[in-house]
């Protein structure tokens, strides 16, 4: 019999027994009409970079309940993946770019995606050795990654199929721009920081004061775009203003008349009580402005400057105009006073932390509403459990809630929109574009013709606007010689929210017969809106089912100190780390026992110094047995063996401790599950029975017992 080395080094030891597995083929599932299938789809971790710990966290709780059911008999398949990640990897690389003095602005459409490709190819191997080095169990004979071909067609099935439905529209909407890295960020992925910034008491001359005040005074942060207010507004139910409905004001800027209507949006509370209305560049002014039929102008361009409405500051970035706009406004006697340090929330992206600046663009959407009623309905009805249970109300919530939801993205790097316009049919087609000599033009494509050819046009193609009203043609191919494509791409919660269908390959494999629905889907609470109501919108859409019958949410692990990790602040814990110091059993389980079902939790690394000596001990436990077996034939474990009291009194703990983790990981309560088996290995089997079985005179069977109730443990 093999024996073990002295000390337990992980090092050596798990490389070995995963390179058994996967050569063995343990982990590939096998459709069988006889089992019960049982099927997880590993959430794909994002190809751009290295897993972090709620990645690691998420892989260490699916293997458990793969490894689980695998033992209980069913067909249990556990599909692997990783997200192209839309922009996120786009930004990762445009640092890379930084890095050499170069910009996305360098290259056209094509070349640049072309080079993210390479650069995601090798960061997608450094993921998948992660994955292997986590010990998942996954069947890597079914790996997907969301820009496979099958997945492509996919997607582009799926939204030819809801754009011929009347479920896709373009419209001009107020979206969250961010011009540093020229896309659009859906309302969930934008976050809010405290800042500290110039509050602005600017007078609107009345035009008839009747010899009373002479103007009406208006809070602000943003005077820059005063020059295309439409309206003041008021809250009809505010005494002190109320009385100005109907008014007329002079805009200070540029002396148009402006109304004086009234809305319950309006806080009576904020600055004086009167608000002024930029449609084109606040939320809440453009919903005003829909609801009142208001005319939307803009202010500010895709570059973040003045735009051809702002007259003398045209050109201008939004901050400098500021400045010259207040200087304006002083020498005019049209501000009252400056509130210097007003704290208020201010809107950036959450990737990049940049501002966010709100403008009307054409976009895509997905109307939600015959979507998201059966979405709902079947969570409600428990045919989709949510756990813990109290998560529950964070999906109805937002399904209650869900407004159509913005599809496209100005960046490069994703599946691009398969919608096509006829120059020849859009002369006013907005297009920028690199020209043979590498120069960034832009303009109306008509105009551009005049001194470049189409094919330059088509080939250093950057980007493309067409207006909401535009005509297009909805095609896998190119349709027709002056045809230029779409050069959004899907929002990647419009791919990713397939992924049950993609990684089953929908809809005629024998996989998907079999395997779908699946069974439980696990993840990170903080995406159960941008993720999970999507998959579960887009599988009864497209086969009547939801996706999965069950959905765990982890919490998040936050650093050590409790704080959210950032690489500002400097607590970001990289997983590799413990795991080449403490090994992957104890990186693992450590985790799993450190969570507080669902609650978000501190990195528990006194639990995983904790589990790395659990390792230690059940390694010593081992050696100790093989060193008693000592080349004796010990018999298997049966019932027929003759054992004492004390056998039969480990062996019914050990039931107890099964029908225990059973009812715990059937819960999903993986905290408890991991400390029943941890306080029984270590305080019945190592303190008690080993030392007790020492002095038997028959070793033979005590040994049996143990063998039989060590390896039950292990498993």
């Amino acid at each position: 019999m093999q024996e073990l080395e002295k000390a337990f080094d992980h090092k050596k030891v798990e490389p070995q027994i995963y390179k058994m597995w996967e050569e063995g083929n343990y982990f590939k599932a096998a459709r069988d009409s006889k089992k019960k299938p049982y099927t997880i789809l590993l959430p794909p971790p994002n190809a751009s970079g290295k897993m972090h710990t709620g990645n690691v966290l998420m892989i260490a709780i699916e293997d458990l309940l793969i490894r689980w059911k695998r033992m209980q008999g069913y067909a249990a398949l556990w599909v692997p993946g990783t997200d192209h990640a839309g922009f996120e990897t786009q930004i990762t690389y445009e640092r890379e770019l930084k890095k050499e003095g170069k910009s996305r602005m360098d290259f056209d459409r094509n070349t640049l995606y072309n080079q993210i490709w390479d650069f995601v190819q090798k960061n997608k191997g450094l993921i998948e050795e992660q994955i292997r080095k986590m010990g998942a169990s996954v069947d890597w004979s079914r790996y997907t990654f969301t820009l496979d071909p099958h997945v492509l067609e996919l997607v582009f099935n799926t939204f030819k199929k809801m754009e011929g439905e009347g479920l896709v529209y373009r419209d001009d909407y107020i979206v969250n721009y961010c011009p540093d890295l020229g896309t659009t960020f859906a309302d969930l992925e934008v976050d809010f920081v405290e800042r500290n910034d110039p509050l602005y008491y600017v007078r609107y001359p009345l035009v008839d004061h009747d010899g009373g005040a002479s103007y009406v005074v208006v809070a602000t942060v943003r005077p820059e775009p005063i020059f295309v207010d439409t309206h003041l507004a008021v809250n009809p139910k505010d005494p002190k203003n109320n009385h100005l409905v109907g008014k007329k004001v002079l805009n200070p800027l540029t002396d148009a008349v402006m109304e004086i209507i009234a809305d319950d949006y309006v806080d009576p509370d904020f600055g004086t009580g009167v608000v002024k209305l930029t449609p084109a560049h606040d939320k809440n002014d453009y919903a005003v402005a829909r609801k009142h039929n208001l005319p939307i102008i803009a202010a500010i361009n895709l570059r973040g400057r003045m735009n051809e409405n702002a007259g003398k500051y045209a050109g201008l970035k939004v901050k400098e105009a500021r400045k010259q706009v207040v200087v304006d406004l002083q020498q005019k006697n049209l501000i009252e006073k400056i509130d210097e340090k007003y704290l208020h929330l201010v809107p950036i992206s959450y990737k990049g932390e940049k501002d966010i600046e709100p403008l009307v663009l054409p976009n895509w959407f997905v109307k939600v509403a015959t979507l998201k009623a059966p979405a709902l309905e079947v969570v409600q009805k428990g045919e989709v459990k949510i756990f813990p249970t109290w998560r529950k109300i964070t999906y109805t919530k937002w399904m209650e809630e869900m407004r159509d939801w913005p599809i496209s993205r100005q960046v490069v790097w994703g599946i691009r929109i398969p919608a096509w316009y006829d120059v020849n049919q859009k002369p006013d087609l907005s297009v920028t574009f690199l020209t043979s000599d590498g120069i960034t033009k832009n303009g109306k494509v008509s105009d551009l013709l005049k001194d470049h050819s189409f094919a330059e046009i088509e080939k250093g193609l950057q980007g493309l606007i067409a207006a909401k009203a535009s005509k297009y043609v909805i095609s896998k191919e190119k349709p027709g010689e002056n045809f230029l494509q779409e050069t959004d791409t899907f929002d990647t919660w419009f791919s990713s929210g397939q992924w049950p269908l993609a990684t089953l390959h929908y809809p005629d494999s024998e996989d998907f017969k079999y395997f779908y629905p699946t069974q439980v889907l696990e993840t990170g609470w903080e995406i159960v809106k941008l993720w999970v109501s999507r998959m579960i919108m887009f599988g009864i859409y497209l086969t009547g089912k939801p996706p999965f019958t069950e959905v765990y949410l982890h919490g998040i692990v936050r650093a050590l100190d409790g704080k959210k990790m950032s690489k500002s602040l400097g607590n970001i814990i990289n997983p590799d780390e413990f795991q080449e110091q403490y090994g992957t059993d104890a990186l693992r389980m450590g985790l799993i026992s450190g969570t507080a079902n669902g609650k978000d939790f501190n990195f528990p690394k006194d639990k995983i110094v904790g589990y790395r000596n659990f390792a230690n001990k059940i390694w010593n436990m081992a050696r100790f047995m093989l060193m008693l077996f000592d080349g004796k034939e010990v018999p298997f474990y049966s019932e027929t063996l003759q054992i004492t009291d004390e056998d039969k009194d480990i062996i019914q703990k050990q039931q107890l401790l099964i029908k225990d983790v059973n009812k715990n990981l059937d819960k999903f309560r993986f905290s408890d599950a991991a400390d029943q088996i941890y306080h029984f290995m270590w305080d019945e089997l190592a303190a008690k029975y080993i030392e007790s079985i020492k002095g038997r005179e028959d070793k033979e069977i005590a040994l049996s017992v143990f063998r039989y109730v060590f390896l039950n443990s292990l498993k």
